[in-house]
């Protein structure tokens, strides 16, 4: 078999890719990368304001979608077939993480983070590869977990880190089930990325600078991530450079787990 060239291997030109909660921060830096490498993007994401900003209308388009809803799962995916002609890469980035002891954590709060994080893979998950299996030619499927689906990063995030467990256990369990359909289930671990939810992460009391110095001492290389940096491997797991990658789960951290 004839070795593809680089620059075929990362070329994502006529396929189309889904990414929610691709409005901003690791979302929109996937967005970014897979746009650039020539795939139609659809981002899925909640944030109107912010959607349009990162959308340019032509082969990066937005679509408000609530990711725990069926309904909005379904219209999603019929939405980036609609629009580009069929579905290729999914990447399930949406997520939330509120700071809660489990004391004080009531029944809802749990479940609004099972919901956006757990349930949304499940939904798009399910109606995407739907869609791949009825095309017959395969697919790429992206799941954002976190090092916390490892090894929890700090008190106050127990359901958080109870739903990206979940989200590992179900990328392996789907990627079996869906070897057979050429469609490939990876996941992307990141550590601590610059994005405006944990610039409001700080404990209460407690300045950004601290935070961020005691942050950045657990990090052996001496810097907090950036969106592009999980953007890249995304770009590697959606292209043919990961061709015989399936259930495996990439720790992107900056050696965090090491320390």
């Amino acid at each position: 078999m004839k070795q593809k060239s680089i620059s075929e291997l990362m070329n994502l030109g006529g396929k189309t890719a889904i990414v929610t909660g691709g409005a901003m921060g690791i979302g929109l830096g996937i967005v970014s990368r897979l746009a650039e490498a020539g795939a139609n993007v659809l981002i899925a994401d909640l944030d109107e304001k912010e959607g349009e900003k990162s959308a340019d209308g032509k082969r990066v388009k937005f679509l408000k979608t609530d990711v725990s809803k069926e309904e909005d799962v379904k219209k999603m995916v019929e939405v980036a077939v609609k629009e580009f002609g069929g579905l290729d890469i999914v990447v399930n980035n949406a997520g939330i993480y509120p700071q809660k002891h489990v004391s004080e954590m009531t029944k809802e709060d749990f479940d609004k983070v099972m919901s956006v994080n757990l349930r949304s893979v499940f939904l798009c998950t399910r109606e995407a590869s739907k869609q791949m299996i009825s095309q017959g030619r395969g697919g790429k499927i992206i799941n954002i977990t976190s090092i916390d689906a490892l090894h929890p990063s700090m008190i106050g995030l127990a359901h958080y880190d109870a739903s990206k467990h979940g989200v590992w256990g179900f990328t392996k369990n789907s990627a079996l089930e869906l070897a057979e359909h050429k469609i490939w289930v990876n996941a992307i671990a990141p550590g601590g990325i610059a994005t405006p939810g944990v610039a409001k992460m700080s404990p209460a009391g407690a300045s950004m600078e601290k935070f961020l110095a005691a942050f950045l001492a657990k990090i052996p290389m001496r810097r907090i991530g950036e969106p592009d940096d999980i953007g890249k491997v995304a770009l590697f797991l959606a292209s043919d450079l990961s061709s015989y990658m399936t259930g495996s789960q990439i720790v992107v951290d900056g050696g965090v787990l090491l320390s």
